[in-house]
């Protein structure tokens, strides 16, 4: 039993490894060996989504903190609005989480607020539940003690979302040019927006296509392409149900004429 979780352990770390130097080719040692530590430790995935690197720094994301509290059999989660601190009329509201890891469990308390000043402007509108998803992932970071901070929890825009391998030399190039060099900051982008709100890629990848026209995404010009994954992400905020519905007829064989 003890060797057949070790070679699963080893066979993650592999497969997260060989991931992420396709992803971010030129991710420093250290990075590549903060990652093999997290894998053995936490044993989450990368290509599930339950890792995400970001300027250089590892975190955790709310499908891999569920992970976690599904591994080790958690009893449960409530979450209590805290009314006396929101304020609707401006989009702020807190959230407390309590997680109950066994039935003797008093209970691990985190606390989560988001108003439209520290959520990044692709969920404006969703703060609500932003709010109750930082709430949830601290009180399970506390409860397991996960000291790797959730990207639910960071509060940035879309301007902080480059590839942690950038130098500052590039992205000045970024800056300047608009292009080119910029495309990698779309797709990580993008590959938020599938984390985040738990899309198929590969429909995805097939809806991108068909959105900008053209028979692979990366064809697709850098202005259809940052159209596409604005779309993305105000569709799955505001309706991710319908957004799955529209992804999921990418499975169906397309009629052709005969």
């Amino acid at each position: 039993m003890q060797n057949s979780h070790t070679n699963s352990t080893a066979n993650l770390v592999r497969q997260n490894l060989r991931l992420v130097k396709q992803l971010y080719p030129g991710l420093p040692r250290q990075g590549l060996t903060a990652l093999t530590e997290l894998t053995r430790t936490l044993r989450l995935g990368v290509s599930r989504g339950e890792l995400l690197c970001i300027e250089g720094k590892w975190y955790v994301t709310h499908a891999g903190l569920l992970q976690i509290a599904l591994r080790r059999r958690c009893l449960g989660i409530r979450t209590v609005l805290q009314e006396r601190l929101c304020d609707p009329s401006v989009g702020r509201w807190v959230f407390k989480a309590i997680v109950y890891k066994s039935p003797g469990s008093k209970g691990f308390v985190g606390y989560g607020d988001a108003d439209p000043s520290n959520v990044s402007s692709l969920v404006h509108g969703a703060e609500m539940r932003v709010a109750e998803t930082r709430a949830v992932n601290r009180a399970l970071r506390k409860a397991y003690g996960i000291g790797l901070c959730s990207v639910e929890e960071l509060g940035w825009s879309s301007r902080d979302l480059r590839p942690s391998h950038e130098s500052g030399e590039q992205r000045a190039s970024v800056k300047q040019n608009g292009s080119g060099n910029g495309q990698p900051r779309l797709r990580n982008r993008l590959c938020l927006i599938i984390r985040q709100h738990q899309l198929d890629p590969t429909l995805v990848k097939l809806y991108a296509a068909d959105y900008c026209g053209t028979a692979v995404l990366r064809d697709a010009s850098r202005d259809l392409v940052e159209a596409f994954v604005n779309n993305l992400a105000e569709w799955a905020t505001k309706d991710r149900d319908g957004l799955v519905c529209h992804l999921n007829s990418y499975t169906q064989p397309k009629e052709t004429n005969s």
